[in-house]
């Protein structure tokens, strides 16, 4: 197998072709042998001793190493290429320790067992294996081993050639690190990489992928694959991505597909998967590659956007009701400083005012002289939604959650992340709504209606309610752990009828707004007028205001603005002081109150309240308690 120079002796020539293999003479019919045959014999001999020199010649001639062997694998005959490649003799090939001296350490023990089982048959066989040269250096060699049997099958000697494959393993070697330098690469990208066979089916999945999924190479394509592939896909994507898949496949061109995969950690996320086909030199798709790229942000920021969106449209039909703030009174003034000092922070708000008085108003003046000015503000009137979808509204829902929920829809706490919700009228929460509020103040993250993943938001909640908080609490309509996570920074705001000094300024403002809009010019406003606005109690406070004025812009012919003193109740426009009926009717209508809060122990909401004993609803019967100036609470004692 390996080389060297030196020549072989005459016992090598004896080795590697005998004369006495070949027959030495002949003999006549009476078995004498004669001179003739002699000579026959004496010059076959001769030819064949030519022969083999000639044939040892051109074995010596040949690139590869050659070793000759018994059937057991010893050496008998090595050509010159090897002893020159090893710088042994032919007696130290020949020896028992020749391959522990030339073969590498760590390829003995293996090429023992190969050769081993090689020679124990009669078939050709081959390995590969380091030998060292007589400069020390280990270079690769592919060793084949050839049998020569004799005519019953039988072996009776071994040709063992080796061929030097050391470049071959260098380019090998090489290119297994660019392989693995590669593979780590595509493992550190933050996408899914897949490799798919013609058909679609997996090959390779980098790292990335392995880690989401939470499986090995060898499970993703096992056994189910079918199945789990199935599973692992959200049931609205299912038929429309087999179909896409399906189609593109065929189609044989590069294509993608949007999807929600599950994750080791039970939830869905979508996935943009991108398809290209790699091509042989006859043009046909022997493999497919795709990429998986996370776009779960992207979605729920185009849900969000889509929410917004909604949110805007109602806010565009609202827009009325969206006013500046008006007024110069000390009250306002007071309420501005509140504003100013709450806004740039990110606690939670509550404010508290009766109906009217431009609670939202304020939650906006709030948000726009906030950090989060450039994000969605996000108004939910809790008291306008029916209890059995309040929680829907909020927290969103998945698909197939209740009857109608035929898509998965993002709540309102979802479209306001990176921003304010308003809460309006957030005393009419029902309980189990309570709850849910009280985890996203604690813990900033809930649960969809009919799902099990938690969602963490950024938001920042202001809420508004017209109710007596406390009231509720102690009547058990509202939880008193939520009041406190609710109350961080209380706002309360005067009702009209305490400030009535900016009537004339809100009169002049509402009256301008009106006109422009209705195309009428008005250029003064009656005195009497504005004598009556600043008479009237204004149970509405600013809305009412804002409506009657509408009103009667919408009605006058001129250019002074004037309201009809009929709109209003007699005793609003004359004086208290000259009807003694009006202060006799309150002081009835105060004692009607009283008794019937010492009858239900203050309690004012409920089949058992005030305000069923009255007839009268909460907010209204609330409303003439508090004009009344009743203390409420000194009835819970009775």
């Amino acid at each position: 197998m390996l080389a060297s120079a030196q020549h072989a002796d005459p016992q090598q020539k004896h080795d590697m072709a005998s004369p006495a293999s070949f027959p030495a003479h002949s003999t006549s019919p009476q078995g004498a042998v004669t001179a003739t045959d002699t000579d026959v014999f004496e010059h076959s001999e001769a030819n064949l001793c030519q022969d083999v020199d000639e044939l040892r010649r051109i074995v010596d001639l040949i690139s590869q190493t050659i070793i000759v062997l018994n059937p057991d694998g010893t050496a008998i005959y090595a050509n010159r290429v090897a002893l020159e490649y090893t710088g042994l003799s032919l007696d130290e090939v020949r020896s028992d320790n020749f391959r522990d001296r030339v073969f590498h350490p760590e390829d003995i023990q293996r090429l023992r067992e190969e050769r081993q089982k090689g020679l124990s048959g009669s078939v050709p066989f081959e390995n590969e294996q380091r030998a060292r040269g007589k400069d020390g250096k280990y270079r690769w060699f592919l060793i084949r081993y050839n049998p020569l049997l004799d005519e019953g099958g039988k072996v009776i000697r071994w040709y063992a050639t080796g061929t030097d494959i050391e470049h071959r393993k260098q380019a090998e070697n090489k290119l297994r690190q660019e392989e693995r330098e590669l593979r780590q690469l595509i493992d550190f990208l933050p996408q899914h990489v897949l490799v798919l066979d013609k058909d679609g089916t997996l090959l390779q999945a980098n790292k990335t992928m392995l880690d989401y999924k939470g499986f090995t190479l060898e499970e993703m394509k096992g056994a189910g694959t079918r199945e789990r592939i199935t599973r692992d896909i959200h049931p609205d994507d299912l038929e429309r991505v087999q179909n896409e898949r399906s189609a593109g496949l065929s189609r044989g061109m590069p294509f993608e597909t949007e999807k929600r995969l599950l994750g080791k950690d039970g939830q869905f996320r979508w996935f943009l998967f991108r398809y290209n086909p790699v091509l042989n030199e006859a043009g046909d798709i022997v493999r497919w590659f795709a990429t998986a790229t996370d776009i779960e942000d992207r979605k729920q920021a185009e849900d969000r956007m889509r929410n917004e969106t909604v949110a805007l449209r109602e806010d565009i039909v609202k827009s009325s009701m969206f006013e500046e703030i008006v007024g110069s009174s000390k009250a306002m003034g007071n309420m501005e400083a509140q504003i100013s000092r709450v806004a740039p922070t990110d606690s939670t708000v509550l404010i508290q005012g009766e109906t009217g008085t431009g609670k939202e108003l304020i939650a906006r003046a709030i948000h726009n002289r906030s950090r989060r000015a450039n994000r969605a503000f996000i108004c939910v009137n809790c008291a306008a939604i029916p209890p059995s979808l309040i929680a829907s509204e909020l927290f969103g829902h998945e698909k197939g959650a209740f009857t109608g929920a035929l898509q998965r829809r993002l709540g309102r706490f979802e479209s306001a992340d990176g921003g304010t919700i308003f809460l309006d009228e957030v005393g009419e929460l029902p309980q189990e709504t309570q709850i849910s509020l009280l985890r996203v103040l604690q813990e900033q993250e809930f649960e969809r209606v009919g799902g099990n993943r938690s969602i963490h938001v950024d938001v920042r909640v202001l809420a508004a309610t017209n109710r007596d908080l406390n009231a509720a609490i102690d009547e058990g309509g509202f939880r008193k752990d939520l009041f406190y996570r609710l109350n961080v920074f209380p706002i309360c705001v005067p009702p009209l009828r305490d400030r009535t000094d900016d009537i004339p300024l809100l009169v002049e403002y509402f009256v301008d707004r009106y006109a422009k809009k209705a195309g009428k010019r008005i250029r003064s406003i009656n005195k009497q007028t504005l004598q009556l606005f600043k008479s009237y109690s204004w149970p509405g406070n600013v809305r009412e205001l804002q409506n009657v004025i509408e009103r009667a812009v919408i009605v006058c012919d001129g250019e002074t603005f004037r309201v009809d003193a009929s709109w209003f109740p007699k005793t609003v426009a004359v004086s208290k002081a000259r009807h003694p009926f009006a202060a006799d009717l309150a002081q009835r209508e105060k004692t009607m109150i009283g008794n019937a809060l010492r009858e239900t122990k203050g309690v004012i909401s409920g089949p058992a309240g005030a305000a069923a004993k009255l007839g009268l609803p909460r907010q209204t019967l609330e409303s003439k308690i508090s004009k009344l100036g009743i203390n409420r609470y000194r009835f819970k004692k009775s």
